[in-house]
């Protein structure tokens, strides 16, 4: 009994300690560093993504997602005209969460995956909209056709990581229309306008 006591109260010591954080544990507040975001920038693929969300049926809403970003961005704030936007998204890295869904949508119907593998977006200027937002103007080129776009751009953040590198990162959020770039399939069932959500990381070259 005194055996079983012991090693009882041995259990709850042990799980206390793991459970109570460490003071170094818990003095870490997680925070969004205010670095310097200039320069030029590789977008790091495992942080960033592309969401999108668009009608279906008239009563609700579904997302899915380009797992795939790649490309680089250049930050010069003292002259915005200088900034550069480069992305490329494969369209193969989609997922809707259903095999099927995102067969049809690679399919010939919509994206044509097997005709047009990939689309990209090139920013062609900046329009800073206080110190941490700005609308980024370019083209986008999808299914085969280019178009201008708009995009809101808010900057998350910048400074040092764990590694030694340096890092920035933002969000561009925006509309299309899917029709402009050809894709006309079953608009009364799925809305025409797509909202898009761009998560972008990248690491200073």
């Amino acid at each position: 009994m005194k055996s079983q006591q012991l090693f009882s109260a041995a259990a709850l010591a042990a799980t206390l300690a793991f459970a109570v954080p460490t003071a170094a544990q818990a003095a870490a507040v997680y925070k969004v560093q205010t670095g310097n975001s200039n320069g030029t920038f590789q977008i790091d693929p495992v942080h960033s993504i592309a969401l999108f969300t668009i009608g279906h049926l008239g009563v609700s809403e579904f997302a899915g997602r380009f797992d795939k970003v790649t490309g680089t961005f250049t930050v010069d704030s003292a002259h915005p005209g200088r900034d550069k936007v480069d992305v490329e998204i494969p369209i193969a890295s989609l997922d809707t969460n259903y095999a099927q869904r995102n067969t049809d949508l690679s399919g010939p119907d919509f994206f044509n995956a097997k005709q047009f593998p990939t689309m990209h977006f090139v920013g062609t200027r900046v329009e800073p909209k206080g110190k941490e937002d700005a609308v980024l103007l370019g083209k986008l080129t999808l299914h085969g056709i280019t178009r201008p776009v708009r995009f809101r751009l808010h900057h998350v953040g910048a400074g040092p990581d764990p590694w030694g590198g340096y890092r920035s990162g933002y969000v561009a959020t925006g509309t299309i229309r899917r029709s402009q770039f050809g894709m006309t399939y079953l608009l009364g069932g799925i809305s025409d306008k797509v909202k898009l959500s761009l998560h972008i990381e990248g690491k200073r070259q």
